[in-house]
């Protein structure tokens, strides 16, 4: 079984921030699997469903994001899970706007959820690194992922969260892989068509009329072109 979890804050006034990325990625797992509603345990938002005969619990921290190790660590225990089983979806500020990255293990790259979550179960969970963008300046960096996403982003945000929601079975699995290949699909599809290069249909000519014989004699031909 599999802990997945999206991080985010809790309450309307965060739903489309850039911070709650991971929540949006959930919810639209949720809702595409059939799974029950949420429920409110280990200080979080708790769903448990399958993909097929794989079992997954989906865990939307509601500590805040700087205390998203407090409702992990919880249902870790609760679950008798290792950190190899939990999976977490989250913002991240060092990839492009549309990029998601698969990773295992390493550091927390300053982003406080995942701060919070290493200090209570170390680093060796899986990660989705959901990309939303640079504003430029470290220090414009807090604003920036507490604010909602502009319109102008819906498309690729709709494509991404629809991709993760393609790939979740995957993820219950933890093939890192496979779930790639579903996001990639949807976020670059490949292109239509056969490849072949289309030829230009030009206008067909008219014949031209074929010479008459010529029936003339060596003499009249000699006569002919001294006249």
């Amino acid at each position: 079984m599999k802990l997945i979890v999206g991080l985010g804050n809790p309450g309307p006034k965060y739903a489309r921030n850039r911070h709650n990325i991971g929540f949006m990625a959930l919810d639209q797992i949720a809702s595409d699997h059939g799974f029950p509603a949420w429920k409110s345990k280990h200080q979080g938002a708790v769903s448990e469903g399958r993909f097929g005969s794989d079992r997954a619990v989906l865990l939307k921290p509601e500590t805040f994001m700087n205390k998203s190790g407090d409702s992990v660590g919880a249902a870790m225990r609760i679950y008798k899970l290792d950190a190899q089983d939990v999976i977490v979806l989250h913002d991240e500020i060092d990839l492009a706007p549309g990029k998601v990255r698969w990773k295992v293990g390493g550091g927390h790259a300053g982003h406080n959820g995942l701060r919070s979550i290493h200090a209570h179960i170390g680093p060796d969970y899986a990660r989705v690194r959901l990309g939303v963008g640079h504003p430029g300046h470290k220090d414009a960096v807090p604003g920036f992922v507490l604010r909602d996403f502009p319109k102008a982003d819906e498309g690729w945000l709709d494509d991404v969260l629809r991709g993760c929601s393609d790939g979740a079975p995957h993820l219950a699995r933890g093939d890192g892989s496979k779930f790639m290949n579903a996001v990639a699909l949807r976020v670059a599809p490949p292109r239509s068509g056969t490849g072949e290069k289309s030829v230009a249909k030009s206008k067909p000519s008219t014949p031209k009329p074929e010479p008459e014989p010529d029936t003339r004699s060596p003499f009249q031909k000699l006569k002919d072109r001294f006249s």
